[in-house]
């Protein structure tokens, strides 16, 4: 890349993460590249699978394929909700789960939630999961209730995340919109990931960090797999004969020299939703905002929509509601957009209509 500038980052950011590179056949494809994908906010998590999937993908398509098994949505990684591959769910957790399960230890203290009791707990998802039997939240807490376990909502919430984090458990089919857990032995078969030690899963998950988000620097990785610093420097040092790295304002950038580095789908405006990988990834090198005084701390707590980028820039949020047969779009642009760039977000809202499959009611309103 020779002395790369952060709109060339950013460009190959996003030719890496197939969102103006050749589109990915199936939405599992998609989750493998990117590892782990962040799905609090579900429906727009598969949005951000179709964005990298070849024309024609829909949201119907790729929640078929979660339900046939393509991936599982479980707690992983810092930990919150994300898509990640059967295959590779083993060996995550076995990297980062004890990281995090420490990290958690003196909220899991207040809420009484001692090694006799989770034993406890484990053992009674065991039991009830068996068969497999998949069961939602609602259901297993009520039946932790009849056992006599804790079952209050962040006691419930915070053993199944245990479970989750030790890989015992993970999402089962989906119950129409509801979540389901299953027990993982029963449901993810073996994978070549399972024989790793923790020192070959801290490798491998910085290698398909790479892989699937160069460049990025070490506290990016850091950030996003909750490894500490020394434990990626040292997979990163290991890595270092099969990886290119790059500066760019006195910061060592990591990529896959075999990546796809260009352009090839000439998209120039994305509908980002808040928690899109290419967003949450990069805090120090993020898409340069074109307006100075724009904050985007409001998004963190809003489901339903994200950031505005044209030509690279961040240029404002956007919000979807899907109501009475329609997807609904409204964009709030931080400085006012001249009528080509109008054009690319048409395009952008356009595309997002067609993968709900639902007419578009888009509306961008004035800038402040």
């Amino acid at each position: 890349m020779g002395t790369p500038t952060l709109a060339d980052v950013n460009r190959r950011r996003l030719a890496t993460q197939r969102l103006t590179s050749a589109g990915l056949r199936t939405g599992a494809e998609a989750v493998s590249l990117l590892t782990c994908v962040q799905s609090q906010d579900a429906p727009l998590a598969a949005w951000s699978l179709g964005q990298r999937m070849r024309a024609g993908a829909t949201y119907a398509g790729v929640l078929a394929e979660q339900a046939a098994g393509g991936w599982v949505r479980t707690h992983i990684l810092r930990p919150t909700w994300h898509f990640v591959a059967p295959e590779d769910l083993r060996w995550i957790q076995l990297a980062t789960g004890s990281r995090i399960e420490s990290s958690l230890a003196g909220r899991h203290r207040g809420l009484e939630l001692d090694d006799r009791t989770t034993a406890r707990s484990l053992e009674a998802l065991h039991e009830l999961l068996a068969g497999p039997t998949p069961l939602t939240r609602t259901e297993i807490t009520a039946a932790y209730a009849e056992r006599g376990l804790p079952h209050g909502g962040e006691q419930m919430a915070h053993q199944l995340i245990l479970a989750e984090l030790r890989a015992i458990i993970c999402s089962g089919p989906p119950r129409g919109t509801t979540h389901t857990y299953v027990l993982a032995d029963e449901t993810v078969p073996p994978a070549p990931g399972d024989a790793f030690d923790v020192d070959d899963a801290r490798r491998e998950l910085t290698r398909r960090f790479v892989i699937g988000h160069g460049p990025a620097s070490e506290r990016d990785l850091a950030r996003w797999s909750s490894l500490t610093l020394g434990q990626v420097r040292a997979a990163l040092a290991d890595l270092a004969p099969e990886l290119e790295r790059i500066e760019l304002g006195g910061e060592t950038l990591w990529l896959d020299p075999t990546a796809r580095p260009r352009t090839t789908r000439p998209v120039r405006a994305f509908l980002l939703q808040t928690f899109d990988e290419v967003c949450l990834t990069y805090p120090r090198t993020a898409f340069p905002r074109r307006s100075s005084e724009a904050t985007r701390q409001r998004l963190l707590s809003e489901a339903g929509g994200g950031i505005l980028v044209v030509d690279g820039e961040d240029c404002g949020i956007w919000k979807r509601k899907v109501a009475a047969g329609t997807v609904s779009v409204d964009v709030f642009p931080d400085e006012s957009l001249s009528a080509d760039e109008l054009d690319q977000v048409g395009a952008a809202a356009t595309a997002l209509g067609v993968f709900i499959a639902l007419p578009l009611d888009l509306r961008v309103h004035p800038a402040p």
